[in-house]
């Protein structure tokens, strides 16, 4: 099941506070904030809010 875009709206990046896109393979949630770019996994249909396990965006 995708993630739901009311779910989309509230989340927000937990290092910066910024909003959070999805990728188009519904895979990876990326932070909006240019000197952040850290990527959340999306699990199991879950995303994963940890900055511990966000990756830095190329």
């Amino acid at each position: 099941m995708p993630i739901s875009p009311e779910l989309l709206e509230i989340l927000r990046c937990p290092k910066c506070k910024s909003e959070v896109r999805i990728n188009d393979e519904q895979t990876t949630l990326t932070c909006e904030n240019a000197e952040c770019r850290l990527v959340y996994p999306i699990r199991d249909d879950i995303p994963v809010m940890l900055v511990d396990e966000a990756t830095v965006a190329e």
